[in-house]
């Protein structure tokens, strides 16, 4: 199965987490050994913190830029490699060959990287369920048996202590909602295109109401319909088994209730202040990421990047060792 989850950054930011249960060689199910708490939003940039602990996290920019998958390949490669393979992909970024990036090309760089993210994830998770029978659709009984299998949700609940009480009853019900949703033409199967929306619906017009009906019910703890601020806290910091006192950031985050996720300023969201907070029309994560990459390797201020700064600057790009771009470049190709 896999849950799209929110997990918080704390400079405010909300990255998307895929959290999967793996499927074994065996076709059972295993079910992960933590459920992470966290919200629903837009395409992962990271599933790093940008700003873990109020210092800036290069890990961070490095799968925003390269992809997870390669940022971490990039970790064998020597500097001198790194910058070799970093001088290739500038060349693919600059489409215009001026030898200057701009916000614009960087931000469609970025793109790519995380649309790639999102097609690659469906290919693997495809070919777990229906790699091997070559299948065209999945049917929802083969789905809900090969994914929960292993521990039927008549069982009851599981109990990692960590996540006391989580009920597999209710991760069934959630699921079966979403496929509905997911399954266009009504005919109770997903292709692999309605299955890219059933596993990434924040991806998904069709699915983006099923993505607010699951925050409010995984938040709203009286189910008035609506998020107070402490059931927002309570989500956010539990503040049991981590520090006593109340880390700023916590409290940054009340400040943001009252002064940004509230607007109506009835001290409380409704359901469209709920869409806002997870999926702010108003903010692009790959132009906001564009910005920053900018702005940490322009060193001569110009609002463009030559491959000289990005280059001289490659570790915030590319890492200190960097990607095995073997593979990488081949499906770098298409952009």
């Amino acid at each position: 199965m896999a849950n799209q989850w929110m997990k918080r950054c704390s400079n405010g930011v909300l990255l998307l987490v895929s959290l999967t249960v793996v499927i074994n060689t065996t076709g059972t199910s295993a079910i992960p050994p933590r459920i992470l708490k966290s919200r629903v939003l837009d395409v992962p940039l990271s599933e790093q913190e940008h700003n873990a602990d109020d210092k800036h996290n290069l890990d961070f920019d490095h799968e925003a830029f390269l992809g997870r998958d390669e940022a971490k390949a990039f970790a064998d490669l020597t500097p001198d490699e790194s910058k070799d393979r970093l001088k290739i992909i500038y060349a693919k970024i600059d489409r215009d060959h001026n030898n200057q990036l701009t916000e614009e090309e960087l931000s469609d760089w970025v793109q790519y990287v995380q649309t790639r993210y999102i097609r690659l994830d469906t290919d693997r998770q495809w070919v777990n369920y229906a790699g091997s029978n070559n299948a065209t659709t999945l049917t929802w009984d083969f789905y809900k048996d090969r994914t929960y299998g292993g521990i039927p949700p008549e069982d009851g609940e599981l109990d990692d202590g960590e996540s006391p009480g989580y009920d597999f009853k209710k991760m069934v019900k959630r699921d079966r909602q979403r496929w509905s949703k997911a399954d266009r033409d009504g005919d109770g199967t997903l292709t692999k295109d309605e299955f890219k929306d059933f596993i990434h619906p924040e991806e998904s017009e069709n699915l983006k109401d099923i993505v607010i009906d699951e925050t409010l019910e995984d938040i709203d703890k009286d189910k008035d319909g609506y998020i107070s601020l402490e059931e927002y806290m309570k989500d956010m910091w539990p503040g049991e088994g981590v520090e006593k006192e109340e880390p700023d950031w916590v409290k940054t985050e009340r400040e943001q209730f009252a002064e940004s996720r509230d607007r109506n300023k009835d001290g409380r969201m409704d359901r469209d202040e709920v869409k806002n907070w997870i999926m702010p029309d108003d903010y692009d994560h790959s132009k906001a990421e564009a910005r920053h990459l900018i702005y940490m390797a322009d060193t001569d201020k110009d609002g463009v990047l030559s491959m000289d700064e990005v280059v001289e600057k490659y570790d915030v790009f590319v890492g200190s060792q960097a990607t095995d771009f073997g593979e990488a470049l081949r499906k770098h190709d298409e952009f």
